[in-house]
């Protein structure tokens, strides 16, 4: 009997996995010769594992068998001959199994399926339009994309981000259209990255929407497979990262956020008032609150007489100026929706609504606000449903008390003020080095009419003039 000495490498990865339970090795003696199977049980699939590798070898007559062809006997959908030791850590935490013959390291893909199905889109959810969303696996989230773009043109560059989680992150666009500095932007950015983990591609956007100092959402991220798809055929460049359901989509302007892709699938002439609608909307919810009190409190002048008498006697019997008094119900609104995005989804609505029911007629019988507050407060945030995107939420809920504040302190001047603040603002913001309120200023109309107008598709033919340098025009059939 041949008395075997254990492999180095075996050794040094025994000692590495030191009180971890799911380390697992398997040894195969064939004549001489002796094979280290390793893996880790947690991240890898037993079956797999028996199915590729540990069956094949185990029928391999000694006659026949050679350490050099080791690879004729075993097979996986994805093999990589290993040259650096180090790199065995690598590849054990990511679902491979190492095969071990003397100094030669093979990593076979032997993944376990540690992912949820595809189900349907939660965040972002229309009537009309695929179903499908992004799950926490980037190869089903690269193959729900490459599903609808059928191209050699959709390259994809990798990268490895994190010292210790080491997570792929993926950056996608189309060599065809995409202008290559976006690209670039994006890889020095990632490349500055030095941390110990990224859970998700949130942890990412922070770094790549730099220091700014904004509410506004400069970085856009979704979960649907199709509104990337249309992303990158319009020139933007898409960033997955593994473990996270969420792709980023970059550079974003502000028109993209009341731009929907639910609105690629009505028909245009229905959805071209929608569209208008939603810009109206956003001021309306951050200007509501602060306009009612300046002309309230400083320009009361500007209300009809009889309008003006009606609101005066409402708040007589209201013991708190009109700033506490809407301060009081915009943080009680506010404290109802965080409970709602918290609360489980069966029942967090209905409990939001019977809240905010019981303690509006409640404040209104007791006296401690007015009923034109508890209208104007509703309506301010009626107006702000129209935004489902939580990035978009938060943004308007800044510009909403600076608006508050300055209606308070400066009547309607303040009002105009704070406006111009924030176009000064907005148009001083970028998204990877391209102007944040693109299409409005600097004004393109290819890019407008795409957001605030729908076209018929049949006349949906160029692409943006600042995000393509090469095949503006999209290739069309003629209709």
């Amino acid at each position: 009997m041949v008395k075997y000495m254990k492999n180095k490498l075996v050794t040094d990865l025994e000692n590495l996995y030191t009180l971890n339970p799911d380390f697992i090795i398997r040894e195969l003696e064939i004549g001489t010769s002796k094979i280290y199977i390793v893996f880790l049980e947690s991240v890898a699939s037993g079956t797999k594992v028996d199915g590729f590798i540990l069956r094949n070898l185990s029928r391999i007559e000694e006659k026949q068998f050679n350490e050099k062809n080791i690879l004729n006997y075993i097979s996986a959908p994805n093999l990589v001959e290993i040259k650096d030791p180090e790199e065995m850590d690598y590849y054990l935490a990511n679902g491979f199994t190492l095969v071990i013959v003397n100094e030669m390291i093979y990593a076979l893909e032997t993944k376990a399926d540690l992912f949820r199905s595809i189900s349907e889109p939660t965040s972002e959810k229309y009537l009309d339009g695929p179903k499908d969303s992004f799950n926490e696996n980037i190869q089903i989230n690269m193959g729900l994309i490459k599903r609808r773009i059928k191209s050699s043109d959709l390259k994809t560059e990798q990268m490895i981000i994190g010292g210790v989680s080491k997570t792929i992150v993926n950056i996608l666009y189309m060599e065809n259209i995409t202008d290559i500095n976006i690209v670039k932007i994006i890889k020095n950015q990632l490349e500055k990255i030095n941390i110990d983990a990224i859970y998700d591609s949130g942890n990412i956007a922070d770094f790549l929407a730099g220091e700014k100092k904004t509410a506004l959402p400069t970085i856009a991220s979704t979960e649907r497979p199709d509104r990337v798809s249309s992303s990158l055929l319009e020139g933007k460049v898409i960033v997955l990262v593994d473990n996270s359901p969420q792709a980023l989509i970059l550079p974003t302007f502000f028109v993209d956020f009341i731009n929907p892709i639910g609105d690629n699938y009505i028909k245009n002439n229905n959805i071209n008032f929608v569209k208008i609608l939603r810009f109206f909307c956003f001021f309306l919810t951050v200007m509501i609150p602060g306009l009612y009190i300046a002309l309230i409190s400083y320009n009361p002048e500007i209300l009809p007489t009889s309008l003006l008498i009606n609101f005066v006697n409402q708040n007589q019997n209201v013991p708190f100026p009109i700033f506490v008094e809407a301060l009081i119900m915009i943080l009680i609104c506010e404290i109802l929706r965080e409970s709602d995005l918290r609360f489980p989804s069966n029942y967090g609505s209905a409990i939001s609504i019977l809240g905010a029911l019981i303690l509006g007629e409640a404040a209104v019988n007791s006296g401690i606000v007015s009923p034109v507050m508890i209208i104007v407060v509703a309506f301010t945030y009626i107006t702000s449903l129209i935004f489902t995107e939580i990035v978009m939420i938060n943004a308007i809920r800044h510009f909403r008390w600076l608006f508050l504040i300055s209606g308070f302190f400066l009547g309607f001047y303040g009002i105009v003020l704070t406006f111009i603040y924030f176009l000064i603002h907005a148009t001083n913001l970028d998204s990877v080095g391209y102007p944040y309120f693109y299409s409005i200023a600097p004004f393109d109309s290819t890019y407008l009419k795409k957001t605030l107008m729908k076209k018929p598709i049949n006349r949906d033919r160029r692409r943006s003039n600042i995000l393509v340098k090469k095949n503006v025009t999209k290739q069309r059939s003629k209709i």
